[in-house]
């Protein structure tokens, strides 16, 4: 277990975790020292190698007194990423493992909820099984941002037909905007500019609370930046605002903070300072 808020047990879902892109080419308007900044507020976070931003892909699994949520689905198997080919026809065990580790199976999850709709974090909604998609949560019902699924709808990408539409389609979806509670302890943040439905995921329990991220924030060193645009925005402007406002909040309420794509172990608070903010990990 990576952490308890409250009554609420949050277990890390890890997939992967190595080398991306190059900071250059993720923070487009970070400038030339971009590199330096981030080895200097985390250490460790490039690869010697190849220079790039090392990136966990993971998912969050919720145990609440009630259900059993998965925040995130990551990568999956046998998807189609002809962008990425470290993601293209990925095929290993690794995500259902660390599921079971929890101790649930694929039956047991009750909820998917998808911070928004990009390829790392809607991959095991469904699975390769005879040559068809089908959900891999057979009792899950899949929670999808609207504005998100009316896009990517319009788009008709690989990704679209191949881990959100066979959900829809089995009649397990449901589209939910900002606002949207689940039970007693969760409750969707807006967090739009990455994309328009993006949704970053609140819980309160026991007098505490966590954010999860999803990608508002990309990495630790924007808690000192937050005006480093992400070159996978939709809305760059929009997501520098959605990222300072859930900054601040993470900060005036001493939250714990789940960066979805933070340096493991990903866990932390943020502490107000000057016009920005600083990371203090672990809690």
């Amino acid at each position: 277990m990576l952490c308890q808020i409250g009554e609420v047990e949050v277990w890390r879902i890890l997939e992967l975790n190595g080398p991306f892109l190059t900071p250059e080419r993720l923070f487009p308007n970070a400038g030339p020292a971009v590199a330096e900044i981030i080895e200097r507020h985390m250490p460790g976070g490039l690869c010697p190698d190849s220079g790039r931003l090392i990136l966990p892909v993971q998912g969050f699994l919720l145990k609440t007194p009630t259900h059993v949520i998965l925040v995130d689905s990551c990568v999956g198997n046998d998807k189609t990423n002809n962008s990425i080919k470290d993601w293209h026809q990925r095929s290993d065990t690794r995500f259902l493992s660390a599921l079971a580790a929890a101790g649930v199976t694929r039956e047991d999850v009750d909820y998917v909820m998808c911070t928004h709709l990009h390829v790392d974090h809607v991959g095991w909604n469904t699975m390769l099984v005879e040559g068809r998609w089908v959900p891999t949560f057979p009792n899950a019902k899949y929670l999808l941002p609207a504005d998100d699924e009316e896009l990517q709808r319009e788009r008709a990408t690989d990704m679209y037909t191949e881990s959100v539409l066979p959900v829809i389609e089995a009649g397990q979806a449901e589209k939910v905007s900002a606002g949207h509670m689940l039970g007693d302890y969760i409750t969707l943040v807006p967090t739009p500019g990455h994309t328009p439905g993006h949704v970053s995921v609140q819980i309160e329990s026991g007098g505490r609370a966590a954010l999860i991220t999803g990608d508002a924030i990309h990495t630790t060193a924007q808690c000192w930046h937050p005006e480093w645009q992400f070159q996978f925005d939709e809305d760059a402007k929009q997501a520098v605002a959605s990222r300072r406002r859930l900054l601040e909040t993470a900060a005036d309420t001493r939250s714990v903070v789940l960066g979805t794509h933070f340096k493991l172990p990903s866990i932390g608070r943020v502490v107000a300072e000057g016009d920005a903010f600083r990371w203090e990990g672990s809690v």
